[in-house]
């Protein structure tokens, strides 16, 4: 599931994921418009008082822990009722239907009981991708939820279903669809689609399947898009699927890489629980070195930190074991700036001057984006149950989705 930081300067710059321009306010994908959990233009004002924000819609969804996706206040999500795996847009504002479209699932959980979509959809242009538990792709149209075309990636390159169903959130370069889809017996770890068609463009790697969302980055004018697979962390060229630099990044045994790769300048940063911790390591457009790694400060089982300065926050711990903790830490040195002891998990998205913290109880809790102190600024308990799947934000419009309901809340927006 699924989880980037870019921070673009003269060396490194970020790639436009979609062909037209998006707008301040859209989320169109997994962490947001970069990738890396910070929203673009949204400065909230918070005005509302101990009963927390006024909700403005809410809908009842099957099973599965897929975040929303919003694009031109078209907000798109993905779960399953029955045996089938159901895709809807809404208006955000309002929560009207704008279409649905549905697809048949045959996938049956091996580990637990959740047998729902795990992945974002990803929005470009009037295109969205949705990559089912079992391996099915479909693209869509936006504006009217035409299907363009499916491919059964696991039925065509072999791959494995994993502990719990595809769950790596496609990408979108330019004309290609970059899949994590895991078939090492085919030489196609990573796989690339053509957006307008579903042909296969390009496949490359032995590589298993993660549940980590790959990212897009450039160094001196090579794009580069970067893959957290089951075991190594590879660096391709997306236009061909060549391998640029690749380190080993995870460990055999029952054990997931859930979190998103994180670039910061020429460096980047990686995270896992089940005892993987955490990598620093410097990359440029044909290698890679690894500066410092560890159990500590950080071992996340699928949350990606938020960039703050130069520092990091986010949760170090699991949701399925003793309380996580919420840390500020400098990853190039691994050095804790504050920690949050027995917080418990949550997800992270940064907008402005805050930080919007939800945690897997259904609680949010409002901080101040301060990487030196902690400082909380207000908590409400907006749902019951447990609240897994990531929230999305856009246009002063948190979205948030538990077991049984996806919710939407107006948290005032100042611009």
């Amino acid at each position: 599931m699924l989880r980037s930081s870019v921070i673009v300067t003269s060396l490194l710059t970020v790639l436009v994921l979609n062909p037209v321009t998006l707008q301040a306010g859209d989320w169109p994908q997994i962490l947001g418009p970069d990738r890396n959990g910070v929203a673009r233009g949204e400065q909230l004002s918070l005005n509302w008082g101990e009963a927390g924000p006024e909700i403005i819609w809410k809908t009842s969804v099957g099973s599965g822990v897929a975040g929303v996706a919003v694009c031109d206040q078209i907000a798109v999500f993905v779960h399953r009722i029955d045996d089938e795996e159901i895709v809807e847009a809404r208006n955000l504002t309002d929560g009207q239907p704008k279409w649905t479209q549905k697809f048949p699932t045959n996938y049956q959980p091996r580990v637990m009981p959740e047998d729902g979509p795990l992945c974002v959809p990803t929005i470009s242009g009037d295109y969205v991708i949705i990559f089912g538990a079992s391996g099915d792709l479909n693209c869509l149209q936006l504006s009217t939820g035409k299907v363009l075309w499916t491919r059964q990636t696991h039925q065509d390159f072999g791959a494995d279903e994993g502990y719990f169903g595809a769950g790596s959130a496609p990408v979108v370069f330019e004309n290609l669809v970059l899949v994590n889809v895991g078939g090492f017996r085919q030489n196609a770890g990573v796989v690339a689609f053509d957006l307008k068609t579903g042909k296969t463009l390009w496949q490359n790697g032995a590589w298993q399947p993660s549940y980590s969302a790959p990212v897009l980055t450039s160094v001196n004018d090579q794009p580069i898009a970067i893959f957290c697979t089951r075991y190594e962390t590879v660096g391709l060229n997306p236009k061909s699927g060549e391998v640029l630099f690749q380190t080993p990044f995870g460990m055999r045994g029952p054990t997931v890489n859930g979190a998103a790769p994180l670039v910061i300048d020429d460096h980047l940063f990686l995270t896992a629980s089940y005892g993987i911790g955490n990598v620093w390591a410097k990359f440029d457009q044909k290698s890679i070195e690894v500066l410092r790694s560890g159990l500590e400060p950080l071992a996340s089982q699928y949350t990606t930190p938020v960039p703050v300065n130069q520092s990091l926050i986010g949760i170090d711990g699991r949701q399925d074991g003793p309380p996580a903790d919420l840390i500020s830490f400098n990853p190039a040195t691994g050095k804790e700036n504050w920690r949050q002891a027995g917080f418990g998990y949550a997800t992270l998205i940064r907008a402005g001057k805050h930080l919007l913290i939800m945690k897997t109880d259904g609680e949010l809790v409002i901080a101040k984006a301060d990487d030196a102190k902690y400082q909380e600024i207000k908590r409400v308990q907006l749902m019951t149950g447990t609240t897994r799947a990531l929230p999305a934000l856009s246009n002063g419009y948190l979205l948030i989705r538990n077991e049984d309901e996806l919710a939407c809340f107006q948290i005032n927006s100042a611009e």
